[in-house]
């Protein structure tokens, strides 16, 4: 697995939506589960969402039910998180990771980005 690299991070009011995309360089992307993680200062890295190598599966912690959807574009070496209803709370960096094996956890994931910061003011 080659870089991972996030973009589409920025400000936006409670509410709006932000679609982030973490592009991989490299052949193997769909050989990886990918995952979308966030860390705000002095508290560890949080999962967000998972998807499976073809996409079929998807996780998400409970605090983004049915406000975020993660993706994947096999083809185009791409994941997705589309964020909808944002709430400050979400505010945070977000990371995308590459995992081996299915996972939730940040130990389960051995390559990852280096974020992409999301602030949503109130």
């Amino acid at each position: 697995q080659g870089q991972l690299v996030e973009s589409g991070g920025g400000l936006v009011q409670a509410g709006g939506s932000l679609r982030l995309s973490c592009a991989a360089s490299g052949r193997t992307f769909s050989s990886y589960a990918m995952g979308w993680f966030r860390q705000v200062p002095g508290k560890e890295r949080e999962f967000v969402a998972a998807i499976t190598r073809t996409g079929a599966l998807t996780r998400y912690t409970d605090s983004v039910k049915g406000r975020f959807t993660i993706s994947r574009n096999n083809a185009k070496n791409t994941v997705y998180l589309q964020m909808n209803s944002l709430k400050p709370e979400d505010t945070a960096v977000y990371y995308c990771a590459a995992a081996t094996l299915w996972a939730t956890t940040p130990s389960g994931y051995n390559n990852w980005g280096q974020g992409t910061q999301v602030t949503v003011s109130s």
